[in-house]
């Protein structure tokens, strides 16, 4: 028998209070790298170690749920739908702002301010209009525990549940001494980017695209069900305030926005304090200029009177503070009529009706055309032949038809009807099931607009790049029969180019030597060139990463495609169907046969690796390289490319005009390049020299 002092020790067990220290670690860990990869765009770890500490979280939690903690991560994915939404009391009312139009509504704005001060000159905080949803939010001892909507102002809906879904907003404030009460005041928006995916998923699964971002994320907040709202990307920023317990009032408004930053609470970076109208004006006209470059839409931007105790010497008028004034951009809607309403075939055979209109002056464009984007949108907005029609310049870009006047129809007006037969090329026109676009069946190889695009994307920038190769001269080369698929640019000569409208001999040498240098390419851009319906830029990188080269991916079947990060079932059954057309696998091996070229299963050169787990800024204008291409340097250099400078940031490379983030890098002590030096560095790890550190 065993005695008691030789007894094995038993092995010892954590406590439920080690357990819950640990889940407040990794809750802390994650929130801060959340924090980090969302709002500040500079991820401190990888997403691999993120996603394993992201697990540990999820086991600890299903084995121990009563120590679920309030501002995990976990919670962000939704839950069960809700039956409706709770309406909530906000503290202090979500007033509404006055709006200004013209450079004398700013003028009389800040006279009326001065008056109010007593005062000959006056401070602002100027920053941007959002176009997107109110909300506010509510932490109580820095947890987040409510969210509601605008509402009537002093009554909205809450919308906890769907708020906990966005990453950008903290579940935790970043402070040891949080305030009792913090209401932050701010707006839910859907960036561009965000947008244009969500509506191509939308488009995909032959469901209803959305008409604008606002839109989107007000139609994403709004689901009752919170796990759709998780399947949106929506953003955040914070702009305002209500109730404030347990903490000191800040002195200004630039400097609540700074707390809000220290606190963890994404932040708008466009802002700035100005001197009187004249400081005013100024803003408002660079952010114009830059307007169509935001990631984000904006309507205007809104000064407020920078000290919050002149905020409140002011007071309010009505519904409306006296310090604020939301000053507006021009309409980006007019009134015009629809001529006539066609279809235009585009690369992939997509059949899009297009409204012929009467010109019309709109957001700074004359607009003759705009986009009815499919026969469904058509018949949904009722648009016919001769109505008159509203037209807006969907993020200042593409003109569209938002929706017809009643009233102003005429007795004669003629519905739109699909055309059964592709005006190009006469093949049928097919819906195929489930989605939203009709198609030409003709291909590239019989359909003359197809091909078109397809060389056209082919010789595009991001592709092979081919300087020259424009829409007018592919016109001509489709047009006369010269060209039917991009391997035979590789067999064209001088005499078939100068013979064309607008070629003389030198200028086809230099689409020849442009064609010859595009042999010389990387996996990625091939793959993108080749025009895959549904393959964009990012899919070919992921595809020519996972594969290591052509052959794997030709070869590929669906369910080895679906292994392939953000390849979906829509998107593998596509590059499937491509690659198993004969047509196609014969047009890549007559690319490869004329000498385009690429390295595979490695990296393109000794050197790409010079950058690696480097966070680069870009600034200014450099005197070689467009913005795009040192983005893309930098990635293939293994470097990461940020829109923001922080201490986590490696180099800045500025060039010419460049602004505040060169200052801020400066302040931060960060290696300020030059393009030369950028350069320099990815020359000298080529050539097996020492790297700059």
């Amino acid at each position: 028998m065993t005695t008691a002092n030789h007894t094995p020790s038993a092995q010892p067990q954590n406590t439920e209070q080690d357990i819950l220290q640990q889940m407040q670690q990794l809750v802390s860990q994650l929130n801060q790298h959340a924090h980090a990869y969302y709002v500040l765009d500079n991820p401190s770890i990888p997403d691999a170690e993120y996603d394993k500490l992201f697990r540990q979280l999820q086991e600890l939690e299903a084995a121990h749920p009563s120590l679920v903690l309030p501002d995990t991560p976990t919670q962000r994915v939704g839950g069960a739908p809700l039956p409706q939404f709770e309406q909530v009391t906000h503290g202090i009312p979500m007033l509404s702002l006055n709006n200004g139009f013209s450079e004398e509504d700013i003028a009389n704005f800040d006279r009326r301010v001065k008056e109010g001060l007593d005062a000959v000159n006056a401070s602002y905080a100027a920053e941007l209009k959002f176009d997107g949803l109110a909300i506010n939010l509510r932490y109580e001892n820095g947890i987040f525990v409510q969210a509601a909507t605008r509402g009537d102002g002093a009554t909205g809906e809450d919308v906890t549940a769907n708020i906990r879904t966005i990453n950008a907003i903290p579940l935790r404030l970043f402070s040891a001494n949080p305030p009792a009460v913090l209401d932050v005041r701010g707006e839910v928006l859907m960036l561009k980017e965000d947008f244009a995916k969500l509506n191509q998923r939308q488009r995909d699964a032959g469901q209803k695209e959305f008409a604008n971002p606002r839109n989107a994320a007000a139609g994403s907040l709004r689901q009752l069900d919170s796990r759709i709202t998780a399947q949106r990307t929506l953003s955040f920023f914070a702009y305002g305030i209500g109730v404030l317990e347990g903490a000191e009032m800040p002195a200004s408004h630039s400097a609540l926005l700074d707390w809000y930053v220290e606190l963890g609470l994404p932040v708008c970076k466009e802002r700035a304090v100005v001197q009187n109208a004249e400081g005013l004006l100024a803003f408002f006209h660079d952010i114009g200029q830059r307007r169509p470059q935001l990631p984000y839409e904006i309507d205007g931007v809104v000064y407020k009177v920078n000290k919050l105790d002149e905020q409140n010497t002011l007071g309010f008028v009505s519904r409306a503070p006296r310090y604020a004034l939301a000053h507006k951009f021009p309409a980006q809607e007019e009134l015009t009529t629809v001529l006539e309403i066609e279809v235009q075939v585009g690369r992939t055979g997509a059949i899009t009706p297009v409204a012929r209109l009467a010109p019309v002056f709109v957001g700074g464009v004359t607009v003759t055309n705009a986009t009815l984007h499919n026969e469904d949108e058509v018949r949904r907005k009722d648009i016919r032949i001769g109505d008159t029609v509203i037209v807006r310049r969907a993020g200042d870009v593409i003109p569209e038809v938002v929706a017809h006047v009643p009233e102003r129809r005429p007795q004669d007006a003629q519905e739109f009807v699909m055309p059964t037969a592709c005006p190009v090329c006469a093949s049928a026109i097919i819906k195929p099931e489930g989605e939203a676009i009709a198609r030409c069946s003709g291909g590239a190889i019989r359909c003359g607009a197809q091909r078109k695009g397809a060389l056209i994307h082919f010789a595009s920038r991001r592709a092979l790049d081919i300087e020259g190769l424009g829409e007018q001269l592919v016109e001509q080369l489709v047009e006369n029969n010269i060209i039917t698929t991009p391997a035979e640019l590789y067999t064209l000569g001088l005499v078939k180019l100068t013979v064309l409208d607008r070629m003389a001999e030198k200028s086809a040498n230099n689409v020849l030597a442009a064609i010859q240098a595009s042999k010389n390419t990387t996996l990625p851009r091939f793959i993108y060139a080749l025009g895959i319906r549904h393959a964009g830029e990012s899919t070919a990188k992921a595809l020519a990463k996972h594969f290591g080269n052509l052959d794997a991916l030709m070869n590929a079947t669906q369910e080895q495609l679906l292994q392939v990060a953000d390849v979906g079932p829509v998107v593998a059954k596509s590059i499937f169907d491509y690659f198993a057309d004969p047509l196609n696998r014969e047009m890549v091996e007559q690319l490869r046969a004329a000498g385009v070229h690429w390295v595979e299963g490695a990296q393109e050169e000794a050197g790409v690796q010079l950058l690696a787990g480097k966070t680069i800024v870009l600034t200014g204008t450099l005197p070689t390289l467009s913005r795009d291409a040192a983005r893309e340097l930098v990635e293939k250099a293994g470097g990461k490319v940020s829109g923001s400078v922080s201490k986590k940031t490696s180099y800045v490379v500025a060039g010419s005009d460049a602004g505040s983030k060169l200052e801020k890098a400066q302040e931060l002590g960060i290696a300020i390049l030059d393009e030369a030096q950028l350069l320099a560095m990815r020359r000298r790890r080529s050539t097996g020299r020492r790297n700059v550190k």
